[in-house]
């Protein structure tokens, strides 16, 4: 079977979005540079670290958009939806939004699952939060 092992977050503002994934997550994001070499901002990459080796889950990137203006607010999704586990959605949630992002689809249950809503970050791109909860309908 083959599993997804690297994410990319494109963002017209990289810093910025680095900000407000460091804020809600806690995510350790850093800048990947070659020593002695300068990058145009087209080729500037960001390193995302989404938590510590051996534990489950998947670390990505980070980098300018490419090729599209950013997603305009209901605009059907072109993209992959990656789902964070979290341990308190309504906490995550009061984050996302004091961190410059917007809920996109309010909590609901998945009976028997958990608590799910949908976000959209600082540069519009929509990323999904999921509170396991077997008791949730």
């Amino acid at each position: 079977m083959n599993r997804v092992i690297h994410f990319e977050i494109h963002a017209g503002d990289p810093e910025r979005a680095a900000r407000f994934y460091g804020d809600v997550f806690g995510w350790k994001i850093e800048e990947y540079r070659l020593p002695g070499v300068e990058m145009e901002d087209e080729n500037r990459y960001w390193t995302v670290m989404t938590g510590p080796e051996g534990e489950p889950g998947i670390n990505g990137g980070l980098m300018f958009r490419r090729g599209r203006p950013a997603p305009a607010g209901g605009q059907a999704v072109n993209a992959y939806i990656c789902t964070l586990g979290v341990a308190d959605l309504d906490a995550s949630l009061a984050r996302v939004q004091k961190a410059g992002g917007k809920i996109a689809v309010p909590r609901m249950a998945v009976s028997g699952i958990g608590w799910l809503a949908y976000c959209t970050d600082t540069e519009g791109n929509t990323f999904g939060m999921m509170q396991e909860d077997e008791s949730a309908r």
